[in-house]
Parts: C-alpha cells; sequence; structure tokens
C-alpha cells in the first residue's frame, strides 16, 4: 500500500472515530449503557456484523455484547438479518437517524401518556368523590377542586403529546419541519 492511501486510510479511521465517539457519547439519551452505545456507532459505519466480529471488534465479553445487542433490537436500532448459507446470526445498525428517533421517541411518549392518563383518571374520581362526600369541610371540597382542576388542565399536554405522536407516525411533522433544511 503506498505511503499516500496509508495516510488516507488512517485519517478515515480518525473521522470515523469522531463520529463514533460522539454517536456513543449522545445515546444516554437513548437509555442504552456505554458498552452498548459504542457497539451501536461501531455497527453504524458497518454493512453487518456477527457477534464474533462485535466481540473481536469492541473486546467485549459474550454477556455484554448479548445485553448489548438485545438492549439495542428492544430500541429497533440494530436489526438481526438472515444471510443465506450462514449459520451465524448477522445484525445490522439502522442508519436512518429519522426512523431511530421516531421509533424511539413516540415509545417512550406513548408510554408516558398512557401511565400519566391512567393516573389522571383515577385520581380524578378520587377527586370527585371527596367533592360529592357530604362530610367533607368547604376547605378540603376547595383543595380537592383545585387538584381535579389542575389535573384537568394537565390532559391539554398528553393530548398534545398524543398529537405529536401521531404526527411523527404519519409523517405529518415534516410539512412542519422538513427532514431536509439546508439554510
Amino acid at each position: 500500500m503506498s505511503e499516500s492511501n496509508e495516510s488516507s486510510r488512517i485519517k478515515m479511521e480518525e473521522a470515523k472515530d469522531k463520529v463514533i465517539g460522539a454517536i456513543a457519547e449522545t445515546m444516554d439519551l437513548y437509555g442504552v449503557t456505554p458498552a452498548a452505545a459504542n457497539l451501536y456507532a461501531t455497527m453504524y459505519f458497518e454493512d453487518q456484523m456477527t457477534l464474533d466480529e462485535m466481540r473481536t471488534e469492541l473486546e467485549m465479553s459474550k454477556p455484554s455484547m448479548s445485553t448489548s445487542v438485545r438492549r439495542l433490537q428492544e430500541i429497533d436500532m440494530v436489526k438481526k438479518t438472515f444471510t443465506r448459507g450462514s449459520r451465524k446470526h448477522t445484525y445490522v445498525a439502522e442508519k436512518n437517524f429519522f426512523r431511530s428517533f421516531m421509533a424511539f421517541y413516540c415509545q417512550m411518549w406513548e408510554r408516558e401518556v398512557k401511565m400519566n392518563f391512567e393516573a389522571i383518571e383515577e385520581s380524578q374520581e378520587d377527586f370527585i368523590e371527596i367533592i360529592k362526600d357530604p362530610d367533607s369541610t368547604p376547605d378540603i371540597v376547595a383543595e380537592a377542586k383545585k387538584y381535579y382542576d389542575q389535573l384537568e388542565e394537565s390532559k391539554t399536554y398528553y393530548r398534545w403529546l398524543d398529537d405529536l405522536v401521531a404526527s411523527i407516525r404519519s409523517g405529518k411533522i415534516f410539512e412542519f419541519l422538513p427532514k431536509d433544511r439546508r439554510d
């Protein structure tokens, strides 16, 4: 290999390492461990990898590798692929960041909406019982109404978040925030 090619190869690896480092550093937003983040970032530049290739590249233990791959699959950052004629499973990193963002955050936001709406509905029923209870004093009734109304107002946010998820899943969000904005 010529000296020029060797220099270019080294420079290319250094450039990839910058991106791998940045991706790995920010993957905590997706709730993944540093090991899983490094794995995803490394896989981002590969077409596909087997578990053995991942272990060799990252020098990770088998249990750590398996746990990391499983977590990345759970959040749709890595997919298992089938290669005809091979007995080893291969894995591919999701390279479309829009798809990754949409899958992960929509899942989290839907969970937030569901859990909080259920809690709000149950709590509001309790507040209504307190308000209707003839034994409740006026100050208790006023406080229960205050909390009921506060929860009612919070529903606006959860309905908005639910609409945001729907617009992301349908792709309508891109009418308002186009993907490609080169100003």
